[in-house]
């Protein structure tokens, strides 16, 4: 087996196991979670798995057919596509942490369900939006893994999509939470751990 085919069936794995582990904890919270306090958001929602399509057909290329995508790949040195394997896969057992922490709060859009609670374990400890850290380190290790420059730049529209939904985010878990989760924001860091 050459080593582009060790990195296909490595970026399989990977992918697939956090979209398994993504996928398990959503449709959870949608059976568990309760209903929606409204359905804003929601269109947004339908532009981002739309935008994220687009970036990630060309993945699904290479998992089958790696000369389909030779136009989105780079020549990447065999260092740094491991590196991107284990930056990827460490990424696994946290986003597995980050949900089994938020539960069935977990929503697609920036609205809050009718029961929801403020949650502040796990690494909401430290960070307000884990899942979008975590994504984020994801794609830029799967981006490294699979050497497919498309991965790197497709995922920059969806991901300032959603740090601007952020503040929606946070305007919406005021009104839920007020003084609660405005005393959480002076210890926490949007995206990062406060230090200071």
């Amino acid at each position: 087996m050459d080593i582009e085919s060790i990195f296909r069936l490595v970026t399989t794995i990977i992918f697939f196991t956090t979209l398994s582990v993504g996928g398990y904890f959503r449709r959870k919270a949608e059976h568990e979670g309760g209903p929606m306090r409204s359905h804003e958001g929601s269109r947004l929602v339908v532009v981002l798995r739309i935008l994220g399509l687009i970036v990630i057909l060309p993945l699904f290329g290479y998992f089958i057919n790696p000369q389909w995508v030779t136009w989105a790949q780079m020549p990447l040195p065999v260092w740094l596509r491991w590196s991107g394997a284990v930056t990827a896969a460490l990424m696994i057992p946290l986003i597995a942490w980050m949900f089994l922490s938020i539960g069935s709060n977990i929503t697609a859009t920036q609205a809050t369900r009718q029961n929801h609670k403020l949650v502040t374990s796990g690494p909401y400890r430290w960070i307000r939006h884990p899942l979008y850290t975590f994504g984020f380190i994801f794609a830029c290790g799967i981006t490294c893994l699979s050497a497919l420059w498309w991965l790197g730049v497709g995922m920059i529209p969806p991901m300032i999509i959603l740090m601007l939904r952020t503040s929606i985010e946070e305007a919406r878990l005021i009104e839920a939470f007020g003084d609660d989760y405005r005393n959480y924001m002076k210890r926490t860091g949007r995206f990062f751990p406060k230090f200071a």
